[in-house]
């Protein structure tokens, strides 16, 4: 199980993103949450096995068709919390 910190940049505010990201995870099985950022990005936590959660970045890297997303960043969290599903935040 690994855990991630993923910060999305982009149009990703106010276009269903943080949904679309919802229901890949949902798809990968993948738990955590997003939600947006102040500055009009968005940050996901994830936890899953290493080979789901790869395909669940290449879909947030993709965006749903009304998103652009310029840039992730991924990052490894050491720290890992539990959750059993995957939730918006607001």
């Amino acid at each position: 199980m690994i855990q991630l910190q993923i910060i999305v940049s982009g149009e990703v505010q106010g276009v269903g993103y943080r949904y679309y990201t919802q229901m890949k995870a949902i798809q990968f099985g993948i738990t955590g949450w997003v939600r947006n950022l102040q500055e009009g990005g968005v940050e996901i936590l994830a936890s899953g096995p290493k080979a789901e959660l790869e395909k669940f970045i290449d879909e947030v890297r993709r965006g749903n068709p009304f998103s652009t997303v310029d840039h992730i960043e991924v990052n490894e969290i050491k720290n890992i919390e539990s959750y059993k599903s995957f939730a918006i935040k607001y």
